[in-house]
This record gives structure tokens, sequence and C-alpha cells, in this order.
């Protein structure tokens, strides 16, 4: 299995490298100039975060250690089943997020990289914050060499893995009418002023949808 590494501190050298640089560099390094930019899924979520400025300074390392729970990253980073590394340990993601900013890393441990499978297919999409323009919900579905995998984020406390889109997905064939009927449990969502568990329940569904569609 092909898998991409990405540096969040930067070049060789160390210097600091910004979300959208990020992305460029790391992923036509590794893939070859003729895969562009705007065909891998993980690159069109870096160019989907809040706004060019935060875009310019950002970078993946400093997102998942906030763990923000409208961030754009942390859904990827399960969709794709991703390890976390660090200056300690490997963390897989399943075992990262562990609540509202909060993530598995010890006090002054430090993010060196994360290591991600090459997917065979897959797809971001968010609703966003009018004013913020992060996620109010956002969805990453991606298809592995080990299956369908589901990552939602802005819905809950932190970001989480869908199981029952993963479920239908479980053959292989993604298609978005397979989990159109699907109901979400709004209990475990979040309700504030940008959006009810209600209507949030209603977004995951459709941004998973979107996201391959």
């Amino acid at each position: 299995m092909d898998i991409l590494y990405i540096n969040p501190p930067g070049l060789p050298d160390g210097s600091p490298v910004t979300e959208p640089q990020l992305m460029w560099m790391r992923i036509s390094e590794q893939l070859g100039n003729d895969r562009q930019l705007h065909e891998t899924a993980l690159a069109f979520l870096a160019g989907t975060i809040g706004d060019p400025m935060v875009r310019n300074r950002g970078t993946i390392g400093g997102s998942l250690a906030n763990n923000d729970p409208a961030a754009s990253y942390p859904s990827a980073v399960l969709a794709l089943n991703a390890i976390i590394n660090t200056d300690r340990k490997s963390i897989p993601a399943d075992d990262f997020f562990t609540g509202m900013f909060d993530t598995a890393l010890d006090e002054g441990e430090l993010i060196q990289d994360i290591s991600f499978p090459i997917p065979e297919q897959a797809g971001y999409k968010h609703f966003p914050n009018p004013a913020s323009r992060y996620p109010i919900v956002g969805g990453f579905v991606a298809k592995t060499t080990n299956g369908v995998r589901v990552g939602i984020t802005g819905a809950g406390p932190c970001a989480y893995r869908q199981t029952e889109f993963e479920d239908a997905w479980a053959d292989g064939n993604l298609d978005p009418e397979k989990i159109k009927n699907i109901k979400i449990y709004q209990e475990r969502l979040k309700s504030d002023i940008h959006a009810s568990a209600e209507y949030r329940a209603h977004l995951v569904n459709v941004m998973a949808r979107r996201a391959i569609a």
C-alpha cells in the first residue's frame, strides 16, 4: 500500500510550511507532478479551510494538536486511517481524538509527521459557517485497500467516524443513494447558535453524500 507522508514543520531546512504550500509540495513530490493539486481530496480540503489568511498561517500538525470541533483535517485523518507520529510514539487516528480540544498527546509531546494511505477514491465536503467559513458539518469519505471509512467534523464535540455509512458502503460501491435514508441520531450531536443538533444530523448525511457525488 502506498503511503503519503506529511511533515508539518516544513522543509528539511526547518522553514515553516503553510497549508497550501504543504499540500502542493508534499503531494506533488510523492505522487508526481502529473497529479494535479485539485485532484486529491486532502489538497481540496486544505483549500477550504477558513479564509486565505488562515490557510497561509496554519499547518496540519497544529490543527490536529488543537482538535477544534470545527477543524477540517481531523475528518480526513479519521477517514484515511492516518498515523500521527510524534517525538515519543505513533498514534493511530482512531485513538488520537479524545474529546473537545483534547487528544492523546501528552504534555510537551510534539507531532513530527503524519502518514496517510493513498486512497483509491476519496472526497470531502463541508457546509461552511457564513462568517468563519469553518465547517458547521463536514464529511470526508475514503476508500482504501482496507475498506471504506467516513470521518465527520463539526457535528459533535470532536471529529468521529460515521460507522453506519461505512457499513452501507462496505462492498466498496460508494453510491450516495445507499446512505440517503440512514437516520443520524442527534442525541450525540451538539447544538449552538449556528445550528441545532437536528440540523447537524441532516447535514451529516448530506455532506457525506456530496463528498463522493
